[in-house]
């Protein structure tokens, strides 16, 4: 026994080094291939479209101060857009990880210097903190140009565009939004037919998914009791789905509550109500818990991503390796990877897929001679980079400094009912995650479903889940 054990760890040894390397090399080449691609998208635009679309591959040192007003941004990896000398503009929270992504053959060749300026370093950073103590409120501090000027649009009043960009798709299902006079997200509402429901549930889904991630699996199998006494709101989130995807809008988390607020709490006249929220969506579900602590009956989190941030640690730039680490294996670790570090080669990966899901979706129905339901395809598909883009930095990575009072908020001063779910097999969020949200919530509840993953904690056994809500529901409203 003590022999396998031994050739088993040298094993592991030599496949975390292997793995190591061979991501070192693979990632340095998509560094390369991601700088090729800055240009070639934008001799692309400025051909097609006779215009130049900034990326976050431009300097950020550049045009801070405008016409409308000053932007200040906080240090120590927060990003935070503090103050903005404009009515017409509210303030929004920007991650870092948008614009400061360093290559590995930087950050390799950094690491030495870095080590033998430490000290330095330490004695600088003493004396800036005494500076920035002693200065004005109004220092100007500098973030990339594009956020830029997309909060400049925003200063003189231009309207978000509606128009899609080339790369996108243009089909009516991804469009839909435009042909409406109101810019609030879709929401799919299931509600008692012969008298009013007694109480709502909003159901708010993960990234690049839909309301469908609801409506096909759980709205059909609640019972007819529950069909009887609550008001189903499920949501599709600003960029997916059916809802608007604005070419401008920096689908921050500010934003994101906004339109929940306004579409669903404002339209549907929503007081009193549950919220059910799967993966991203946990972290929109928290902030609107915080911001209506009266309002909140229960709270239901699938697979929620936190990760503590250490002290000294830059928060954004933590969570971001710890979701993409840069690893070609996992394979989910490397798809992540793609998506959250490489802006040009996600934008590709959309092109082929998001612009062209009719094609994929009418060669899975003829492969499978359409015995395979492809709601989850609509969710997959149905984003633009710049939604799916801009929500997984600002919202996963750019919430790493405000998750911590969101949950001690939850945790000491609601009185509703939390319940997390998690499973066993995730490989996208880990179940450490889970284990984190209930130390921060001692009254949660932690649910471990054996053999299950991201998906499959809801898709697979969607009428247990709906009896377990539904018993969840119940125990919130006696008390």
């Amino acid at each position: 026994m003590d022999v396998m054990c031994k050739a088993r760890s040298v094993l592991k040894l030599i496949g975390g080094v292997v793995n190591k390397a061979v991501s070192f090399l693979v990632f340095s080449v998509l560094d390369l291939v991601d700088f090729i691609l800055c240009f070639a998208y934008k001799v692309a635009d400025f051909c097609i479209e006779a215009e130049w679309r900034p990326c976050y591959c431009s300097p950020t040192e550049e045009a801070i101060t405008s016409s409308g007003g000053k932007i200040l941004v906080s240090e120590q990896g927060e990003s935070k857009i503090d103050r903005l000398n404009s009515s017409k503009v509210q303030l929004e929270d920007i991650s870092d990880t948008l614009y400061s992504r360093p290559s590995l053959v930087v950050e390799a060749s950094k690491l030495a210097v870095d080590e033998l300026k430490k000290l330095r370093l330490d004695g600088t950073n003493m004396k800036t903190c005494k500076k920035i103590k002693k200065g004005s409120a109004t220092s100007t501090f500098t973030i990339n140009s594009i956020v830029v000027e997309m909060l400049q649009g925003k200063m003189v009043g231009q309207q978000l565009h509606h128009i899609p960009t080339w790369s996108d798709c243009d089909c009516k299902f991804c469009n839909s939004w435009t042909s409406c006079s109101k810019d609030t997200l879709f929401v799919k509402a299931q509600e008692p037919k012969d008298y009013k429901a007694r109480e709502d549930v909003i159901f708010i889904h993960g990234f690049i998914s839909s309301s469908a991630f609801w409506t096909e699996t759980l709205f059909p199998n609640f019972s007819n009791t529950a069909k009887s006494t609550y008001r189903f709101l499920a949501v599709d989130l600003l960029g997916f789905g059916r809802s608007p995807k604005p070419a401008d809008s920096l689908y921050t988390l500010r934003e994101h509550v906004e339109m929940i607020e306004k579409s669903v709490l404002e339209d549907y006249k929503v007081k009193s109500f549950h919220i059910v929220a799967h993966s991203l969506g946990c972290i929109l579900a928290l902030a609107i818990a915080v911001k209506h602590p009266g309002s909140v009956k229960s709270l239901t989190l699938l697979t929620p991503p936190y990760y503590p941030v250490p002290k000294g640690e830059a928060a954004t730039q933590y969570v971001m390796r710890k979701l993409a680490p840069r690893r070609v294996w996992p394979a989910m670790a490397f798809c992540t990877s793609l998506a959250c570090w490489y802006e040009h080669i996600s934008r590709t990966i959309c092109l082929v897929i998001c612009k062209n899901h009719r094609i994929w979706e009418f060669l899975t129905k003829l492969v499978t001679r359409n015995r395979v339901r492809t709601y989850l395809m609509e969710g997959f598909f149905c984003h633009t980079h710049n939604a799916a883009w801009h929500t997984l930095h600002n919202i996963i990575c750019g919430t790493a400094t405000k998750l911590d009072r969101y949950l001690d908020i939850v945790g000491s001063r609601l009185n509703c009912d939390v319940t997390i779910y998690h499973g066993k097999d995730d490989e996208v969020i880990p179940l450490e995650c889970s284990y984190n949200v209930q130390r921060k919530i001692s009254r949660a509840r932690l649910k471990v479903i054996e053999n299950k993953d991201h998906v499959t904690i809801v898709v697979g056994r969607q009428k247990a889940f709906a009896k377990e809500l539904e018993k969840i529901w119940n125990a919130s409203s006696t008390k």
